[in-house]
């Protein structure tokens, strides 16, 4: 059963203040594929949710971050790695002075991010857990997997009883409940 719905409070981007990094690294504490440490990590994180935080494309990544690129990979991996649900998850039982409650703007608008990474999965995710913010639009366009099951449990009797008007009825409604297949960009930004 999902939570009632969490809006985290708005936030102008800065970057990590030194008790809200400490919060946060333990949950970036992984090697490189070759075996290294990762360098700068927290300059990474800043450029990460700095990024996150606007409709930016990766290639316009403030020069004083690093390459675009090297920055746009090290996030594919972190979402590779389940960080961002991890967050999400971790957030929902933390205390409200917890250090990551600070920036958990920041941790959702890098969710939103990750959704074409992950999928579907991350709005099932999301909508269970109640953190609407990082869903990738506004929750009433999106698809509600918990809504589409049962309405499908509802539309089996009238399927078997081979009930025509009712068939079609259900089937608009569970077209709904999948979500809009594209939602258009100004309505994203506005939902940001």
């Amino acid at each position: 059963m999902p939570s009632s719905p969490h809006f985290p409070p708005p936030r102008p981007w800065s970057p990590l203040s030194d008790l809200e990094w400490h919060a946060l690294y333990p949950y970036l504490r992984h090697r490189s594929p070759a075996g290294r440490q990762v360098g700068d990590l927290r300059r990474r994180m800043d450029a990460i949710f700095h990024l996150a935080s606007t409709p930016a494309p990766w290639r316009e990544v403030p020069a004083r971050y690093g390459k675009p690129d090297t920055i746009a990979r090290y996030f594919r991996r972190l979402t590779r790695a389940g960080l961002w649900q991890k967050l999400l998850e971790d957030l929902t039982t933390l205390a409200p002075t917890h250090p990551l409650r600070q920036i958990e703007l920041f941790i959702c608008r890098a969710c939103r991010r990750a959704y074409r990474i992950i999928g579907f999965r991350l709005v099932l995710f999301v909508r269970r857990l109640g953190m609407h913010t990082a869903l990738n639009g506004p929750p009433w366009m999106l698809p509600d997997p918990d809504l589409s099951e049962t309405l499908f449990r509802m539309a089996l009797p009238a399927i078997a009883a081979r009930d025509i008007p009712r068939i079609r009825l259900i089937r608009r409604i569970l077209r709904t409940t999948a979500g809009r297949r594209h939602i258009p960009r100004w309505l994203r930004l506005a939902w940001s």
